[in-house]
């Protein structure tokens, strides 16, 4: 019988439940954040908590103790240097779960575990897992007001930019160009008259009274 003995089994045997937590807490020890799985997010709970506690009184004994669960030299160094230094005056309760959802493919619950007094530093730039993202009554998402700059939006009274007469005669010359296209093109025009003169004397041929019989039978 199992009276009693409440355990976070993780589905795996005692070597690997051992290997898992002292992994995710070496992570939160470094990151001060994990993502994972609710249930081992509760278990890396009651397993780093109390090496927290250890670490608000520096002595050789308390850091061997420390090691004897992280294994680790670098994350014991951090935790009795950094996070010493952090949740020195607070009396318990150094992480936080959060939940965010869960997991595409197979749907498993996800959680955030975080140090509690590195989060209240990240909630002025909006890096908190909780503060980022604030949901409605009908679980939506409220969407920010975008910022409005002065540069699309021109403040009342503001008279428009003027343009330079070097930026206007630049336009002058841009709209010149095609006139003197068209001249160049309509400069043969007088050139008809002059063919019309040339075809006048044929004209004049074909009108000359005949001359010789075709005379004298008219007479």
């Amino acid at each position: 019988m199992r009276h009693q003995r409440k355990r976070h089994k993780l589905g795996r045997d005692a070597p690997h439940r051992k290997a898992t937590l002292v992994a995710l807490g070496n992570a939160l020890i470094t990151h001060k954040r994990v993502t994972t799985t609710v249930p081992r997010a509760k278990a890396l709970r009651t397993f780093i908590e109390p090496i927290l506690t250890r670490a608000k009184d520096d002595s050789q004994h308390n850091r061997r103790q420390a090691f004897r669960h992280l294994r680790d030299k670098q994350a014991v160094t951090t935790l009795f240097t950094e996070v010493a230094e952090k949740i020195g005056e607070r009396p318990g309760g150094y992480t936080r779960v959060v939940r965010i959802g869960r997991r595409a493919g197979d749907a498993a619950p996800m959680a955030v575990i975080e140090l509690v007094d590195y989060n209240e530093t990240d909630e002025a730039t909006g890096a908190g897992s909780q503060k980022s993202g604030k949901r409605t009554r009908r679980g939506g998402r409220r969407r920010s007001a975008r910022p409005v700059t002065p540069e699309t939006t021109p403040e009342a009274g503001e008279t428009p930019a003027v343009e330079t007469p070097e930026d206007s005669g630049a336009e002058e010359a841009v709209h010149e160009e095609p006139a003197e296209e068209v001249n160049e093109v309509e400069a043969p025009a007088p050139e008809a008259p002059e063919a019309a003169k040339a075809e006048a004397p044929e004209a004049e041929d074909t009108k000359k009274p005949p001359t010789g019989k075709a005379s004298e039978a008219s007479s």
